[in-house]
């Protein structure tokens, strides 16, 4: 993926609106929405940087969907939302899953 989908897939996971993360990064909404159409170009290194410091992630994760930094790994943003609501589950609801999804990967 690169930097429109990783863009796109932040914006959704965080549940922004692009005007909101215009306003963030200190720049215009219709410049932030046209980094995300088929034939967009990636932003210069100081817009990509505003945007990833508004989104708070970095801007090479934006670029290539990876971290620099080995100890901080970046899930997908679907996995980041079953990490969210894991999150918000009981101990014991955790518990279930964490066993269901064990019995699941045994077989890979």
């Amino acid at each position: 993926m690169g930097f429109k989908e990783n863009l796109r897939d932040e914006i959704s996971y965080q549940g922004l609106m692009i005007k909101e993360l215009a306003a963030r990064a200190g720049l215009n909404a219709g410049s932030v929405s046209n980094y995300l159409k088929e034939n967009s170009s990636i932003p210069s290194a100081d817009v990509a940087v505003k945007i990833a410091s508004a989104l708070n992630v970095s801007v090479e994760y934006l670029v290539n969907g990876k971290s620099h930094a080995e100890s901080e790994k970046k899930y997908s943003p679907e996995i980041r939302k079953m990490a969210d609501k894991l999150e918000s589950m009981s101990s014991r609801d955790r518990k279930n899953v964490g066993a269901l999804i064990d019995a699941i990967c045994e077989d890979l």
